[in-house]
């Protein structure tokens, strides 16, 4: 017997297809047009492939030195966060019963509820003090900023894997250490996916915080080096579109072949 279609659901989909597709319809299609195309016509299709638009940007942006910049942060920022994370939420969800522990839990996940304007001039004046307004410095914030909302879904996942495996390992000698590498963080996979690509999309995407945070022009980023095309007289938009695609190419390829890995690990922590 064959099924009937949904179409409330169908239509739902549909519908947000159409408005993730309609912005980057506009993007492509305003980064290969020339200026005098755009006031033409927004909506339509450029009349020529104008990939020169996509030169000067690199010129203007300089933008294989931002790509670099973001590239570097990004990366350094997802492995350090999975590392460090991952063996802080071990050892709070594995002692959850001390009261210390707990405290701790609770200390990170209140970080959540602190809006970020209310701690972004201390953090001005203390990475300016301390020589921390770099990309290593940018890193480190990114890792102890994070800390809060990986804590919160790391905990409640490995409080998901059986006790049972880790003393199966200690009787057969493993140290704390060696049943965190060899048996838990292995199980964590799915877990660490997903907190991969959420880390590497905020710290690629991030505008805020290297703003306020990076002082030398050579170390700016990706969303920071947007900035050329802005002037009291106006925006190259085509250029500036060209640059845009440019810059978020590289999170489009990151999901398309990283969303596997992110439903199987949502799916995998909805059976445990």
């Amino acid at each position: 017997m064959a099924k009937k279609t949904n179409w409330v659901a169908t239509l739902l989909i549909a519908v947000g297809a159409l408005f993730i597709l309609f912005p980057l319809y506009m993007t492509v299609s305003i980064a290969l047009k020339t200026p005098e195309e755009l006031a033409d016509s927004v909506l339509s299709l450029p009349v020529g492939l104008h990939v020169e638009n996509f030169a000067k940007a690199i010129e203007a942006t300089n933008f294989f030195q931002a790509f670099k910049n973001s590239a570097f942060i990004t990366v350094t920022t997802v492995v350090l966060t999975i590392i460090t994370n991952s063996m802080v939420a071990y050892a709070i969800a594995r002692n959850m019963h001390r009261k210390f522990f707990k405290f701790l839990y609770y200390y990170f996940v209140s970080a959540l509820f602190i809006p970020f304007p209310i701690i972004m001039l201390p953090i001005v004046k203390q990475t300016s003090a301390f020589g921390m307004n770099n990309p290593s410095g940018l890193v480190f914030l990114y890792v102890v900023y994070g800390i809060a909302f990986n804590i919160f879904i790391y905990v409640g996942y490995i409080r998901s894997i059986p006790k049972e495996l880790e003393e199966a390992a200690i009787m057969d000698g493993c140290s704390t250490w060696g049943v965190f590498w060899r048996v838990v963080f292995p199980l964590m996979a799915p877990i660490n996916a997903t907190v991969a690509i959420l880390t590497c999309l905020w710290a690629w995407n991030d505008f805020l915080l290297p703003l306020i945070v990076l002082s030398d022009q050579s170390d700016m980023t990706l969303p920071l080096v947007q900035y050329v095309f802005q002037s009291k007289f106006g925006t190259g938009y085509n250029l500036a579109f060209a640059s845009y695609l440019m810059a978020l190419s590289p999170m489009i390829i990151v999901y398309l072949f990283a969303q596997k890995w992110i439903i199987g690990g949502v799916t995998r922590g909805a059976i445990k």
